[in-house]
């Protein structure tokens, strides 16, 4: 049984009408970096997570969150 990091940063990103490139830009990381932790390609680093997590100004359980899988 394994876990897996899934996110919301897509709904966080449409709610305050901002690309990946702004977010990007506003954490101090790539654009390729927000797009492959969104669609879970990459899990960030807790820096990187609590970075996104104090951007949208929510505790980093509402960004991030495990889902159960096996």
């Amino acid at each position: 049984m394994s876990d897996e990091l899934g996110n919301r940063i897509r709904v966080f990103r449409a709610e305050h009408k901002l690309s990946q490139a702004e977010l990007a830009d506003a954490i101090g990381v790539s654009r390729k970096t927000i797009s492959t932790i969104e669609v879970g390609r990459f899990v960030p680093s807790t820096v990187i997570a609590l970075k996104i997590a104090r951007y949208f100004q929510v505790p980093l359980e509402d960004v991030f969150f495990l889902n159960e899988a096996g």
